[in-house]
């Protein structure tokens, strides 16, 4: 058979000699292959959603909300346009839930762990992939690959537990619950691990507010899922020291990651309990209003559950909700936002600047002025991605039965690019344009603002970049 012209589009990857294809590998970036693989995932779940068979209880989804359901699941988002609970039968469930995983660990992340199963080793280039440039920096003494490796342990031993515990909890609760109750726990197990937010219940969790044990479990996965794997690592390797009563010092990423989500999750719990507790939570018995107002707390910052209808919740609690969905979870994590992290630099940035220090510190320990700055960057850029997602949804979306719908579209908008899932009571309402903003709000911001921007940045020569102006000061405040 004679070779395609080289300009043919018919050509096959076997035409093209094996060093040319290296070399053509070598070009792509990680954050290109990063952004591409979630861009895959997202295609798959649409097109599965709209060719499978058995998905549905009654008509498929419209391509339109096949994309968004597929983007959402993928992204671990937690938007719906349909209920997920009754649109969907078990295979359909199974499906998302599929997704679910893949997007919680990323499709690269989720290969390596395949390779690190079977007993083979990373290559460099993948090694580079999938974890973060900085890891040695920040802990040197974490190895990528034990590390891949005890991503599938945490992983599957989370996962397994919160399904054993939620079913043992939801058996005695459901209908025919000893055999009925194991699909919902699984899958709501694996969801908030991912941080998801999926369920398969329509009204969420509202059924168990009364059931301050389950709450407790969904609660305890998504702070597992959310608090990122190196700090999972860091957290092993320190119980592991001191039973050999050997000294194990943790980083001060894994400390302030750990700081930062205690202080968040005991202000948000007070807030939301001083907000609610004579409005949604009246009724409950007060100990069950102390355990909802902290599943507040918990699961605004990216899990999506919810155990009261949020269209009745105070503005306070709105807007409160509006700045957790913003922080988010934790870098390496299922979790999105702009990060702990990210937030405890800027606001340790201005407590310096206030004491008249030059340097950042934290801990006894300095921060280097590229992370402080890459973490400015990283809030600027979030800050102006999300300011338009809320300007199209509120400009260009028709308004409703109340008339002005601006804090709800806020909410949407934050929750979709910190793929938290939360709604204020408008996603299933949106129009097309206002769909298409939420997918691509909840793209970005699964595969995060700065890598988007380096998948989509051409090359420039080193000499190129090194080039600056003469410097000029300006005034500022």
């Amino acid at each position: 058979m004679a070779a395609h012209p080289p300009g043919s589009i018919l050509f096959r990857k076997w035409d093209i000699p094996r060093g040319s294809r290296l070399a053509l590998w070598r070009t792509v970036r990680p954050a290109q292959l990063f952004v591409a693989s979630f861009a895959v995932l997202i295609a798959f779940g649409a097109v599965g959603l709209k060719v499978l068979p058995g998905l549905y209880t009654g008509p498929a989804l419209s391509w339109k909300d096949a994309l968004f359901t597929s983007t959402s699941a993928s992204c671990v988002t937690g938007l719906i346009v349909v209920d997920t609970a009754t649109y969907f039968t078990f295979a359909g469930q199974l499906f998302i839930l599929l997704l679910i995983q893949l997007g919680g660990l990323g499709m690269i992340a989720f290969t390596s762990l395949i390779i690190v199963a079977l007993g083979r080793r990373l290559s460099l280039r993948h090694e580079a992939m999938t974890s973060a440039a900085s890891l040695y920096d920040v802990a040197p003494h974490i190895s990528r690959h034990y590390l891949m490796r005890d991503v599938v342990r945490f992983t599957l031993a989370i996962e397994a537990a919160g399904a054993v515990l939620l079913y043992l909890l939801w058996a005695p609760q459901l209908p025919n619950g000893w055999r009925t109750a194991a699909w919902p726990a699984v899958f709501h197990s694996v969801s908030a691990f991912c941080n998801a937010g999926f369920s398969t219940f329509s009204d969420s969790l509202i059924g168990m507010q009364r059931s301050p044990l389950s709450l407790s479990v969904v609660m305890g996965l998504i702070v597992a899922g959310g608090i990122g794997f190196l700090t999972l690592e860091e957290l092993l390797l320190r119980v592991k020291a001191r039973r050999r009563e050997q000294i194990f010092r943790v980083s001060i990423h894994t400390r302030l990651v750990i700081a930062v989500t205690l202080l968040l999750l005991i202000g948000g719990w007070v807030f939301y309990a001083i907000f609610e507790w004579n409005r949604s939570l009246a009724g409950m018995p007060w100990p069950h209003r102390l355990v909802n107002a902290l599943f507040f707390s918990v699961t605004a910052r990216t899990a999506g559950f919810n155990t009261v209808d949020y269209t009745s919740i105070s503005d306070g609690s709105q807007f409160l909700t509006v700045l957790l969905m913003a922080i988010g979870g934790s870098p390496g994590s299922t979790a999105g936002g702009v990060k702990t992290t990210t937030v405890a630099l800027i606001a340790l940035l201005a407590w310096s600047r206030l004491r008249g220090r030059e340097v950042v510190s934290f801990w006894g320990r300095s921060i280097p002025n590229e992370t402080i700055e890459r973490a400015v960057g990283l809030f600027v850029v979030c800050f102006g991605v999300v300011t338009a997602g809320i300007f199209l949804l509120a400009a260009f979306e028709p308004r409703m039965e109340r008339g002005g719908l601006f804090l709800e579209h806020m909410f949407e908008a934050v929750s979709a690019f910190n793929t938290v899932g939360l709604s204020a009571g408008v996603t299933s309402g949106l129009s097309d344009f206002g769909k298409f903003v939420v997918i691509a709000l909840m793209f970005v911001g699964r595969v995060g603002p700065l890598t988007f921007a380096a998948a989509l940045a051409t090359r420039h020569s080193t000499r190129a970049s090194q080039f600056r102006y003469a410097y000029e000061d300006v005034v500022i405040g």
